[in-house]
């Protein structure tokens, strides 16, 4: 029985399309649901979700253009050459979403649909796993301290010894000259002992550095004095 082999180069129906988009739109949309409900920190986007969303079909929609043409492939690389994207990435997290969206798309849209649904599946629950165990984190946690001192004096020899007496490990990571150089700005970063408060160091530090600002910034808060 002779096989009948058609070629789907550019060929495709209104079916197709329909669900080609649809399913790059659900799927998108679940992408962005988890991102949404595994991001931690303060620099959420709502337009960077909804991006997502509308990647994942453009780019169903791009496949379903190119089908299996060569030449079309190579026309529609050199269209997309000239576009600069000047945003910066957030998270080094928000790219392989982004990957993610454009992978399941590219699925859509040449119309491996389980292939689609089953990746998209299976990379989100690896994602909320990770998420809800907590995977790969750092049991250190560290904390980034600015101090203001006097430029003229002993003050950073005091500071270290402060650090000395409160501090596991403490690192300079720079001195700024600020006001005009009136003042000298270090920042450390420092791992406190246990059973030592922020709220103590920066007390043992205002009492070296002359009533200046002192600021400990730890993982989810920042305390001031």
């Amino acid at each position: 029985m002779p096989f009948d082999v058609q070629d789907l180069s550019g060929t495709f129906s209104v079916g197709d399309i329909a669900i080609a988009l649809s399913l790059s739109f659900v799927l998108s949309a679940m992408i962005g649901w988890v991102y949404r409900f595994t991001h931690r920190n303060v620099s959420y986007s709502q337009s960077y979700v909804q991006t997502l969303v509308v990647l994942g079909m453009l780019i169903a929609l791009i496949m379903l253009v190119v089908g299996s043409n060569i030449a079309r492939a190579f026309a529609l690389v050199g269209a997309l050459s000239v576009v600069r994207f000047r945003n910066a990435i957030k998270e080094t997290r928000d790219v392989g979403f982004i990957f993610l969206v454009m992978g399941v798309g590219m699925a859509a849209g040449t119309r491996f649909y389980t292939l689609a649904i089953v990746a998209a599946v299976a990379i989100s629950l690896v994602i909320l796993l990770m998420y809800r165990f907590n995977w790969f984190a750092s049991s250190v946690q560290r904390q980034v301290v600015k101090v203001q001192v006097p430029p003229d004096g002993n003050y950073t020899e005091h500071v270290q010894d402060v650090l000395i007496a409160h501090t596991s490990e403490f690192e300079l990571v720079s001195i700024e000259s600020i006001r005009g150089g009136a003042l000298n700005e270090l920042m450390y970063t420092v791992r406190l002992k246990k059973g030592h408060e922020p709220g103590q160091l920066i007390a043992a530090l205002g009492e070296r550095t002359g009533g200046q600002r002192v600021t400990v910034l730890t993982g989810y808060d920042q305390t001031d004095l």
